[in-house]
């Protein structure tokens, strides 16, 4: 009896603990599907979304103003509906502007260097030396970290009839409108040694013209 109450107030406690977390807390991601911007590939049994994070009420679940850093943040959802496990060791994710350029989803390193750093990178460039983190002890707040942390998009694999999802970031500094006729393009993802076609989403839900 007395190894039960123990136990039970362990797990009170770590109730609390969850339960108190003021961390990262964005909003439960819905079926990928739900989503207007997705893209279903129903041969290969797998279905994408995007949910740009760019408004400032959707851009207030952060505590770090990203785009005040020049990065655009973006949900991804990938469902597996099939029956093997989708890879994603290779999965590349990137932005293509309505100027088609393409720009690859910013590492962990990327902005973190802009958020201690963020004079040095004023505007894009065709080319860009690689600028070292600061030697400060701690150059970036925890927080910042944890919800780094918490936030970024994570390549594990996604077993059968589940989801995954996460944010990924992209360096738009420098770019008038980044919004305007862009797309995300995913590649790379395996069921087993089969890799899937891409997935190519616009960043904006299509207008008919006539509609208007």
């Amino acid at each position: 009896m007395k190894t039960f109450r123990i136990a039970a107030s362990f797990l009170l406690l770590c109730a609390v603990g969850l339960c108190g977390n003021k961390g990262f807390n964005p909003p439960p991601a819905g079926p990928a599907a739900s989503y207007p911007l997705h893209e279903a590939h129903d041969d290969e049994k797998a279905t994408i979304a995007i949910d740009p994070f760019t408004t400032p009420e959707k851009a207030a679940v952060f505590k770090t103003r990203y785009r005040d850093y020049g990065f655009m943040p973006v949900r991804i959802i990938i469902a597996n509906d099939g029956d093997k496990p989708l890879m994603l060791d290779s999965i590349r994710i990137e932005l293509v502007t309505g100027s088609k350029e393409k720009i690859r989803q910013a590492t962990r390193d990327d902005i973190f260097r802009r958020l201690a750093r963020p004079e040095k990178v004023t505007s894009k460039s065709k080319i860009q030396l690689p600028i070292p983190l600061p030697r400060d002890k701690n150059p970036i707040s925890k927080d910042a970290r944890d919800e780094m942390d918490a936030a970024l998009f994570g390549a594990f694999p996604i077993t059968p009839h589940s989801s995954n999802n996460g944010f990924v970031f992209f360096d738009v500094a420098g770019i008038n409108d980044p919004e305007s006729g862009a797309h995300v393009q995913i590649s790379g993802i395996k069921s087993g040694t089969q890799e899937l076609f891409y997935f190519d989403i616009p960043l904006q839900p299509f207008v008919d013209p006539a509609s208007r």
